[in-house]
């Protein structure tokens, strides 16, 4: 049977402003990309959510972003190094110690938002996000795009990387994501959605918005947990899957089940 990893962020509730579905989420996705309270959640309630994925045997991600709650860490911003690091390793830390309280572990991270797109391309900046994740636990795994440079630096700094395809995004001819800002880049439909990803696991490929096929070489795929389609479309694609005999797992092995 073919297995293949399923991610979601949460955790980015902020207070009484409640961000996605976290409970239902839980009981579809594999991995969980938990904010760290510098581009959304305040502990509570991200503790909350670490709780209920340990319940749920899920395994913990650490979601660092840029510092900018305003901007939902959505805002390119252009840290000094030393800044960069220390907010990252900041992040990282406050997760850890929220996720022991929880009875459960942080095995990877995953950069959010602007920070994510920036370190993709963004040799110095990468860097730095890779020193900082050495720095803290050098067995924690790097989620990063699939098809940037950043792959290959982080492999050969020392990271293992598992590299990550977008379940509700359209993507260029070349395997890019196609930007936000364009008709078209975010995808709604949950059995178009499904039957892309489908074909991602088997073939390795996705239609691109050009109609073309594109090579996407990935080992995980994420919904995002803000879109208001997130979990119906998470749960058919749980479905789909299991009807096509591919099971959902995380790529780290023995899971927390």
């Amino acid at each position: 049977m073919l297995t293949f990893d399923l991610n979601s962020d949460l955790g980015e509730s902020f207070g009484p402003w409640a961000m996605g579905d976290d409970v239902a989420m839980l009981d579809i996705v594999s991995s969980a990309n938990v904010a760290c309270g510098f581009h959304a959640g305040d502990p509570a309630g991200i503790l909350r959510t670490l709780q209920q994925a340990k319940a749920k045997g899920v395994v913990i991600g650490a979601h660092v972003g840029y510092r900018d709650l305003a901007g939902f860490g959505r805002r390119n911003m252009d840290p000094t190094s030393e800044e960069l690091v220390g907010d990252v390793i900041y992040q990282i830390g406050a997760l850890k110690g929220l996720s022991t309280a929880a009875g459960t572990r942080v095995d990877y991270v995953k950069p959010h938002g602007a920070l994510y797109n920036t370190i993709a391309f963004d040799e110095r900046q990468a860097a730095d996000v890779i020193k900082a994740i050495l720095s803290v636990d050098p067995e924690l795994v790097l989620m990063a795009l699939a098809g940037s440079p950043l792959i290959e630096q982080a492999r050969v700094a020392g990271l293992r990387v598992v590299a990550e395809a977008f379940a509700d995004r359209a993507y260029t001819a070349d395997g890019k994501l196609v930007s936000r800002r364009e008709k078209g880049a975010v995808l709604h439909d949950p059995d178009v959605v499904a039957q892309r990803m489908l074909r991602l696991v088997r073939e390795g490929v996705v239609q691109s918005i050009t109609g073309t096929d594109a090579r996407v070489e990935a080992q995980s795929i994420c919904v995002h947990g803000d879109s208001p389609d997130a979990v119906s479309m998470a749960a058919r694609l749980r479905a789909v899957f299991a009807e096509e005999g591919v099971s959902i797992r995380s790529f780290v092995a023995e899971g927390h089940a």
